[in-house]
């Protein structure tokens, strides 16, 4: 048989499927875990970093026998997801005492107030909400408080690269990414990861320049780069220091913004 018919005729290769397991905790505490059905994975593997928790499950492997495998894991589980989550931020009324912002972290003070919202207050940020406002209340106030700040960002940088481009952005949103920090949409729109503006400004600027590049070129070849350069020389510092500083910026948002997953237009 030609090669060519061998290969038209050859089963494609499985995809890797993805989907969410809670598993409780002796602790009564429910959490997700990611399950990855991956046709390259040879055996079961239980996997804890700023994420979450992450369990790969070969082909061959029954899905029952990856939840077995899961809850005799549970006890590391729990000790891994509490060390990976020292350090991290957290949104409690009345206790959160900083909160991280443009790579720095800035103090809260806390008031109470007729509705949930947070303001800048000089060097410090002041928290208010009424007495009656749930922890999903102060989330989402939070959140409202991030991307304000993060289109304010937008707002400066963008009128400096738009007389180079083919045409403006359609849009940009701003979302709670998993592994991205940017995305270019077929109708021009662009997808900028919220904890973005957690990160030090220039690296920020960076991401903005990176996706709006690809409005003149849609993919990754040296003239992309050289557009990039063009407008952003320190580009590989700044890419350097999402290497080096970006994982634990995504958790940090994540461990804020608990239980929100929403986008944003």
């Amino acid at each position: 048989m030609p090669d060519p018919l061998r290969r038209l005729l050859a089963p494609k290769p499985r995809s890797i499927e993805r989907d969410v397991l809670s598993l409780t905790l002796a602790d009564g505490r429910t959490v997700p875990v990611q399950r990855v059905r991956d046709p390259r994975a040879r055996r079961l593997k239980l996997a804890v970093d700023e994420r979450g928790a992450r369990l790969t499950v070969p082909l061959r492997t029954s899905l029952a026998s990856g939840e077995r495998f899961l809850a005799s894991h549970r006890d590391w589980l729990a000790e891994q997801l509490a060390h990976y989550a020292a350090g991290l931020p957290a949104l409690e009324r009345g206790v959160t005492a900083a909160l991280p912002l443009r790579d720095a972290h800035l103090p809260v003070r806390w008031q109470d107030g007729r509705c949930a919202r947070v303001q800048r207050d000089g060097d410090a940020l002041l928290f208010s909400a009424p007495a009656r406002a749930g922890h999903a209340a102060l989330r989402r106030a939070l959140r409202d408080f991030y991307e304000g700040e993060a289109r304010a960002d937008l707002g400066r940088w963008l009128p400096r690269y738009l007389p180079g481009l083919p045409r403006p952005p359609r849009r940009v949103l701003f979302k709670t990414m998993t592994s991205q920090w940017g995305s270019l949409a077929p109708d021009g729109s662009v997808a900028l990861d919220l904890s973005l503006v957690l990160a030090r400004p220039s690296a920020f600027e960076y991401v903005l320049v990176h996706e709006l590049c690809h409005l003149i070129r849609a993919d990754h070849s040296r003239a992309f780069w050289r557009e990039v350069e063009a407008r952003c020389p320190h580009w590989r510092d700044e890419r350097a220091w999402f290497h080096a500083h970006g994982r634990r910026l995504k958790a940090s948002l994540r461990a804020l913004l608990a239980g929100d997953g929403t986008g944003s237009r």
